[in-house]
């Protein structure tokens, strides 16, 4: 008898597409991972970012530009990570 607990596209399972899911769900948490440790990193980076903006002349704005760098790292392994981990958790 299937778990009613379950979304119903989840119920009936073959353990090779259990698997399959898993996997999937660890991937999205590796990704909600990284992401979380460059926003850490973003927010570091906009110390110094403003003054990168304000001082530096031209173009030349290697901070700004890693900050870019870092908050597109985490808008899209943030997103893609939480895709990934739709559906119900698993309990370990």
């Amino acid at each position: 008898m299937p778990n009613m607990m379950l979304p119903p596209d989840e119920r009936n399972l073959t353990p090779a597409q259990v698997e399959a899911l898993d996997r999937r769900r660890d991937w999205g948490l590796t990704l909600q991972v990284i992401a979380g440790q460059f926003a850490v990193i973003g927010t570091l980076l906009s110390l110094w970012a403003g003054q990168d903006l304000t001082y530096s002349p031209g173009w030349a704005h290697p901070m700004a530009y890693y900050m870019a760098i870092a908050v597109s790292i985490v808008l899209v392994a943030g997103s893609v990570g939480t895709y990934l981990r739709r559906g119900t958790v698993r309990i370990d």
